[in-house]
């Protein structure tokens, strides 16, 4: 069966688009390109679906290489049988090859080793099939040397015995399912221990099966921090007799059999049974929280820019004062102050005005961290009393330490004190989220659920993945863009991106996408992967401010004549959708790329994200003693896990509304609901000063 077919089986998909996917990727093709230009070749199969592709792909051929070690192992042992080949080859999943192998593999020696060593293995297969005779007395022979007793000689053989029920694939997988299906996880607390944040899971029973996926990880948590002892409970009893042949029970030889396969259950099939049982749910736990971490990512990296207009950034400070920063449009640092504005009894509110007209922002971004709140107001008060021609806007400023610390920070504003550039990092994260945010590690986000108890490195992966899918569906200014930016592009990486900022700096701006082709180490292939992901403003081709790729740049110009029109006529028109796109289906361009053509030419550079509104708090709200149950405040969604959303409300703490307080209807997702950046009203159910705890709900409040 071809590596295709098995994929297409796994992920019910079309066998004959996966196996153009798989050619495209072994081809070194990226999966933004095949998604987007090469729809006709794999049936217009999706981001999702190609990456379900991706997947499947890397665990098969993961699964081929381990089957094929197994295979090369057993064939130097000597224990490599065609029968034993055949299973092999048949096992679909990792568990059962390593099940298969189990009996096989050699290790360290064992207590079955050291008695087949005394001689014991003969009794032990008389052991497991005799029906008559008495043990003590069949077990006399074997009274000899090390062996000092009939007792020590079954021990021995009942070692061997259970070693052999342990290596049974079919008790192994058994018992697996019975701690799945019908084991409990049971938390304790460890004596002495400050339970603290784990109190609600002292002495707390819960079915495998049903764990939800954020409370086990809650548990994993207590357990690596020493602050709980977590185990499984089973009732044991009914799966003893079960890894015995049918009819090996009873007899003489019954109670040695039972007590056998009771130790091989208690010291081999179960620990190693909880083990794996316990890793699947890890696994499943890691996979639910990095689900809600890429969500998350995903809104915040395509919130709604401002766009390129001048900003002046502001990092509060109560101590040190606040740091000022003021870009360009194009994110230009154009000056930078510091004034005491909070902490003290005269704001420096002259320095400020007089900084702010120097400059004449389109719009303040006010950091929300310590000191935020009172800063956002004396520049609120001030833009309204001299009536400056601009916005006042919160903005999150996660992460704008780590970025101001960076090694790429330091590249990006050598000049400039770290204080001054988390000030310019808050201003473009203004203009354009997504352009500085993908400077930032994202478990510096505050974004996630559990991020730093999950597989660091799948969770790397998936962030990549999210950030690739934004950055290529948003499309980056090749004249602009940072070296992080231009990164994430399909095709390039962090020595490619770099190379085309170096040439930027030493030939000047591009004006073709053509020129890429003269960054030393960027050749065709790159070229085709990338290229349509990069836009030239007002280069000298029109289409290269848009979508298409190069590769069509013939097959538009035939469309302009066919309608009458330059090229330059063309993009931007609506007349592009006159065109009888049957025309232009030939081997190479089907009617899937051609609806896409036309849809950038009616939008050419159309940018996905929503329009920029600017979230308002209310200004007599500052902290957790002016709230009080039953008021109705605005807010910003900030983070949203499995069990609710966390919303700014302008108190710099942010509070809880659970899901099951989310809507008037039954709420499975929060993320059906609302997402990072989104704007809510919100109702304060309850304030907790003491564990600065801020209870609230959306039900019945209009949004």
């Amino acid at each position: 069966m071809s590596l295709a077919t098995q994929i297409a089986a796994e992920t019910q998909l079309p066998e004959k688009g996966v196996a153009a996917a798989v050619e495209l990727f072994d081809d070194g093709a990226t999966l933004p390109f095949v998604a987007r230009y090469r729809k006709e070749r794999t049936g217009g199969l999706d981001e999702v679906q190609l990456r379900s592709v991706l997947d499947a792909r890397k665990r098969l051929t993961e699964l081929a290489q381990r089957r094929d070690t197994i295979l090369q192992t057993l064939k130097e042992q000597g224990d490599l049988t065609d029968a034993l080949r055949r299973s092999l080859e048949r096992a679909t999943r990792k568990s059962q090859l390593e099940d298969l192998y189990a009996p096989y593999k050699r290790g360290r020696a064992t207590r079955g080793d050291k008695a087949r060593e005394l001689g014991l293995e003969p009794l032990a297969r008389q052991l497991l099939a005799e029906d008559r005779g008495h043990p003590s007395q069949s077990a006399r022979p074997f009274v000899r040397g090390a062996v000092s007793s009939t007792d020590e000689a079954l021990a021995g053989a009942r070692d061997i015995v259970a070693e052999i029920l342990a290596s049974d694939p079919e008790n192994r997988a058994g018992v697996r399912r019975a701690v799945g299906g019908r084991g409990a996880l049971h938390s304790k607390a460890k004596k002495g221990a400050d339970i603290g944040a784990f109190r609600d899971y002292v002495d707390r029973k819960e079915p495998l099966r049903n764990i939800p996926p954020h409370r086990y990880l809650a548990m994993c948590r207590g357990e690596a921090e020493g602050v709980l002892r977590v185990s499984v409970d089973l009732d044991t009893d009914p799966l003893v007799p079960k890894l015995l042949p049918r009819g090996k029970t009873g007899g003489p030889w019954g109670a040695e059999r039972l007590a056998a396969a009771s130790d091989a259950l208690k010291r081999l099939l179960l620990p190693t049974a909880v083990r794996a049982v316990r890793k699947i749910l890890k696994r499943e736990a890691d996979d639910a929280a990095i689900d809600v971490f890429q969500k998350n990512l995903l809104a915040l990296l395509l919130a709604a820019p401002f766009g390129p207009r001048p900003v002046v950034g502001v990092d509060p400070g109560i101590r040190t004062g606040c740091k000022l920063a003021a870009v360009s449009e194009t994110g230009d640092v154009l000056g930078h102050a510091t004034f005491p504005l909070v902490g003290r009894k005269d704001p420096a509110t002259d320095g400020l005005l007089a900084f702010l007209r120097r400059h004449r922002p389109d719009a303040i971004a006010v950091g929300n961290g310590t000191g935020g709140r009172e800063t956002e107001a004396v520049v609120r008060d001030l833009v309204r009393e001299h009536d400056l021609p601009c916005i006042v806007v919160s903005v999150s400023e996660a992460g704008a330490s780590v970025y101001s610390a960076s090694e790429l920070a330091g590249a990006e504003l050598p000049d400039l004190d770290l204080t001054i550039r988390g000030a310019v990092s808050i201003a473009r994260r203004l203009q354009d989220p997504l352009a500085e945010l993908v400077k930032v590690d994202p478990a510096s986000l505050g974004i996630g659920q559990y991020q730093h108890d999950v597989d660091a490195s799948r969770l790397a992966e998936r962030l990549s993945e999210v950030v690739e899918h934004c950055v290529n569906r948003v499309g980056v200014d090749v004249n602009t863009a940072s070296p992080a930016l231009l990164g994430h592009v399909a095709g390039l990486g962090p020595r490619t991106a770099q190379a085309i900022v170096d040439h930027r700096t030493a030939h000047g701006p591009f004006t073709a996408r053509q020129q890429l082709l003269d960054v030393p180490g960027l050749g065709p292939k790159t070229f085709e992967q990338c290229a349509g992901f990069l836009r030239v403003r007002d280069g000298r081709h029109p289409l290269d401010d848009s979508g298409v790729h190069p590769e069509r740049y013939d097959l538009v110009a035939r469309m302009a004549r066919d309608l009458g029109l330059s090229l330059a006529e063309l993009v931007g028109s609506e007349r592009a959708g006159q065109l009888k796109l049957s025309r232009y289906v030939d081997d190479s361009v089907g009617l899937a790329t051609l609806t896409d053509i036309v849809a950038e030419l009616q939008k050419p550079g159309r940018d996905p994200r929503e329009a920029f509104e600017a979230p308002s708090f209310r200004d007599d709200v500052h902290s957790l003693d002016d709230l009080e149950p039953g008021m109705v405040l605005g807010g910003v969604v900030t983070n949203v896990t499995a069990f609710g959303a966390f919303v700014d409300i302008g108190v710099h703490q942010d509070g809880l509304v659970h899901v099951s307080r989310m809507a008037d209807r039954y709420v499975r997702d929060p993320h059906a609901v609302v997402h990072p950046g989104k704007t809510v009203q919100v109702e304060v159910l309850e304030v907790d000063i003491a564990r600065k705890r801020i209870s609230l709900s959306m039900k019945g409040v209009p949004q």
